[in-house]
């Protein structure tokens, strides 16, 4: 059987200590870890050696508990502090505990009958019993716990659970689990048979040098054989995340599309370019804080020309030109102004338009937006959108679903595409795209639609404008093959290491 010279040295260790653990075996075989750890690997996978592993629960200690350890438990302080005073307001208390500490210590006083609290003239008075003099001294279990963590650092969970359980050890913060892999190794009897047999150990060289043929040094040196069949480590090399990867390949797509990137200054709006430029009513209540976040400093941003803002106030009071009442309110300015995490980048295309665009023109945007939402599996609360519209002469909305699918089956994958009728204050007609997930079922990407002449009039654009906004966060969960939108900004590094490309 052939062994290498770090398997040999290694066997001949083990022949010694017979079975150990893994640290003394390195610290006697006198090389570093890796190295001895390939080798026992070698002499196990050959019957020589065998390798046990476990896992050891334990309780490491807490900042807060090497804090509680030099200065006492709030309990503890707290009955020295009552036993000193005989009677304490719950204010004069208040000076050797925290606030964090306060309540819950009053209910423990109580429950362990070491003080009476009651009212006197308004106010909470404690007073310490007999029972909190005579176990002012002692020690509980739960002292004397924190005083092995606070020498040791840690201590196995089972040691911790004779004196109190882990879940008061957690609830209190004193402690936190952790564990620790325990590494033993033994020798075989086939292993101990060649070690009695003898080992020698000769100098390994895997190259052939000239050094070593002139000087005959060859002669005494043993040359290492390479198995081609040995596992070795998989190489990683280092790609872009792969979320980032879908993003940059939707807007590499748009572009080759002939869609212009719009400009964006600020991941903050003014409502007015968040609502009331789209043509949302300032009494709806997607603009409350359920629905919308709030900038509470600074709280007002400031309004762009005031022939722009007339028009705007003109089209939701009573509508533009001909055919349109508006929304029938007394327009105000100032809540136009207040400021917020953009709700959704159909903002920028308000700016867009205004600006000046060209016509016909495509533009687009991939913009992070913001939403008070419950985080689940197909929910987030800070998210990317890709918004865009089409200007032109001739657009009708069945371009508009043209547009969506292509994004759906081309860009996502998705296997069925389906359009519901929906309602939304800036575009009529409405829509809502969703597309199959298999694991999910029927997943909604966004909503689109025909801009309203009341927006577009009003922001000096006189032609069709179709539009939409999507969810690209969930268009990536279909391309990316994964069930949950939380993974895209996922740390774990096997998902990320292993997450296909997507070109």
């Amino acid at each position: 059987m052939e062994l290498s010279y770090h398997e040999k040295l290694t066997l001949m260790v083990l022949g010694k200590l017979k079975k150990a653990r893994y640290e003394d075996v390195v610290k006697e075989a006198g090389i570093d870890q890796v190295a001895v750890m390939r080798a026992l690997l070698g002499l196990q996978s050959k019957g020589l050696a065998k390798i046990h592993e476990r896992q050891i629960k334990l309780i490491r200690i807490t900042e807060l508990g090497k804090e509680y350890a030099q200065k006492g438990l709030p309990e503890r302080r707290a009955l020295k502090f009552l036993a000193e005073r005989e009677k304490v307001t719950l204010e004069e208390l208040a000076r050797v505990l925290s606030e964090d500490e306060l309540k819950p210590i009053i209910g423990l006083l109580r429950r362990e009958g070491w003080a009476n609290v009651k009212k006197e003239e308004g106010k909470l008075i404690l007073t310490i019993t007999e029972k909190g003099r005579e176990d002012l001294n002692k020690e509980r279990p739960i002292d004397r716990i924190l005083k092995i963590l606070a020498e040791r650092g840690e201590v196995e969970s089972g040691e911790a659970e004779k004196f109190v359980s882990l879940k008061e050890l957690k609830r209190r913060r004193i402690g936190e689990e952790d564990s620790r892999s325990e590494r033993e190794v033994e020798i075989t009897e086939a292993g101990m048979e060649l070690v009695r047999k003898g080992l020698e150990l000769k100098e390994e060289v895997s190259i052939l040098t000239p050094e070593l043929i002139k000087s005959g040094k060859w002669r005494k040196v043993e040359f290492r054989r390479y198995n081609i069949k040995a596992p070795v480590k998989v190489p990683f090399p280092g790609k872009k995340q792969p979320y980032r990867a879908f993003l940059d390949k939707i807007r590499r797509k748009l572009i080759e599309m002939g869609f212009i990137e719009m400009e964006v200054e600020s991941l903050i709006e003014t409502q007015f370019w968040n609502f009331d430029a789209l043509f949302q009513p300032q009494n709806h209540p997607a603009r409350d804080w359920t629905d919308t976040y709030q900038l509470k400093h600074p709280k007002m941003g400031h309004l762009p020309e005031k022939e722009l803002v007339e028009r705007v106030r003109a089209s939701h009071e009573h509508g533009w030109k001909r055919g349109s009442r508006g929304w029938g309110y007394r327009w105000d300015p100032q809540k136009a102004m207040l400021l917020m995490p953009r709700a959704h980048a159909t903002a920028l295309s308000a700016r867009q338009l205004a600006k000046g665009v060209q016509i016909p023109g495509k533009y687009f945007a991939i913009q992070r937006v913001f939403r008070p939402d419950v985080l689940d599996r197909t929910h987030l609360i800070e998210f990317n959108q890709v918004d865009g519209f089409v200007v032109g002469e001739e657009l009708t909305f069945k371009h508009l679903l043209g547009i969506l699918k292509r994004f759906a089956v081309e860009i996502a994958g998705a296997k069925k595409v389906k359009f519901l009728p929906d309602y939304y204050p800036f575009t009529e007609p409405s829509v809502q795209m969703s597309a199959y997930h298999e694991e999910l079922g029927w997943v909604e990407f966004g909503g689109a639609g025909v801009f309203r002449e009341e927006m577009t009039k009003a922001l000096g654009v006189d032609v069709p404008v179709i539009a939409w906004g999507i969810g690209i966060d969930r268009l990536a969960m279909f391309k990316l093959g994964i069930d949950d939108i939380r993974y895209l900004f996922s740390y774990d590094l096997k998902w990320l290491r292993e997450a296909k490309l997507v070109w």
